[in-house]
């Protein structure tokens, strides 16, 4: 249920708001299913004005019907395709990360989900010279790292201008999580620029990270907060054309079992896309670790193909 707050749309201010909820009006729902003349009147506001916030709050919750042709429409003007900066995962994902959708990226402990993370990053600040998020969860983030990658793809100092388009946010635990979300949601519904500038992508690392300590004991509650991020990052990728990707952990049944994702079946319809990362011995030299990836889940690619992943 949509909560009433300044900026939702135009002309509901935060004094409105505040007189609003005095009078047991708190959520859109309440607004749009209240007496206005009654409310103008317990309220002392503008009978004018409650009618116009209706008007435009009808317009942006109500469930009107579309056809298919002009929902394909919509998406073709509103999703844009970003490079990874590794050309074999760029294959692997039909050209890139889809704006609009979570992608997640799984693996073991090891098996390169930061390095690719930070690669992202570094493509899609330096690259195309947009902004990104990157909250981590684990304290896997290293400045010295994205550092080298920027100077590895650039000659003329652009390194810094990139890494000033990376804005890193550190949450240890869900309720931080859950604030970083809202506060960007805020922030977007807005329109207000940050230091930043505007964003393209928001990047978790990880999610089983704040979400692992919540799944013992109180299991109900700890599946509600997981299925309210899980709202949360889809609404920010779908409503403001974001692409999301999160990392997560996995497990396997028994000591020979596949590796399947953690988090269980109620978090696996969240990312639209899935891909495995895995760490191998080269076949071709001891020693030597060779990363692959492989397609777990896809809405355009065929699952199981798998790639080698150049991440340094």
């Amino acid at each position: 249920m949509v909560v009433l707050r300044a900026g939702l749309c135009p002309g509901l201010t935060e004094e409105m708001i505040q007189l609003l909820r005095a009078n047991g009006i708190r959520t859109v729902v309440d607004f749009v299913s209240s007496d206005l003349e009654d409310v103008a009147r317990k309220c002392s506001l503008s009978y004018k004005a409650l009618v116009a916030v209706r008007r435009v709050l009808l317009a942006q919750f109500s469930a009107f019907p579309a056809n298919g042709a002009d929902l394909y429409e919509e998406l073709k003007s509103s999703t844009a395709i970003l490079p990874t900066g590794s050309p074999s995962l760029d294959q692997l994902l039909d050209s890139g990360l889809y704006t609009g959708e979570v992608t997640e990226l799984m693996g073991a402990p090891g098996s390169g989900k930061t390095q690719v993370c930070l690669g992202i990053a570094a493509s899609v600040s330096l690259g195309l010279k947009q902004h990104v998020l990157f909250l981590d969860s684990t304290g896997g983030f290293t400045a010295s790292r994205l550092y080298q990658m920027l100077r590895a793809q650039t000659e003329d100092e652009e390194e810094q201008a990139a890494l000033q388009r990376i804005q890193v946010v550190r949450v240890f635990n869900i309720y931080e999580l859950l604030s970083a979300l809202q506060e960007l949601r805020d922030r977007l519904s807005q329109q207000v620029v940050s230091s930043v500038g505007p964003l393209k992508m928001v990047v978790l690392d990880s999610v089983s990270s704040v979400i692992y300590p919540l799944l013992g004991g109180r299991q109900s509650e700890g599946l509600a907060l997981m299925m309210q991020l899980s709202k949360e990052l889809k609404t920010l990728a779908r409503e403001f054309s974001l692409a999301v990707v999160v990392t997560n952990q996995v497990t396997r049944d028994g000591s020979t079992g596949p590796l399947k994702p953690a988090l269980g079946r109620s978090w696996s319809f969240v990312p639209s896309t899935r891909v495995l990362l895995e760490s191998r011995e080269a076949p071709w030299e001891k020693a030597t670790t060779q990363r692959v990836a492989s397609l777990a889940k896809s809405p355009r690619q065929p699952t199981g193909v798998q790639v080698e992943l150049d991440i340094g």
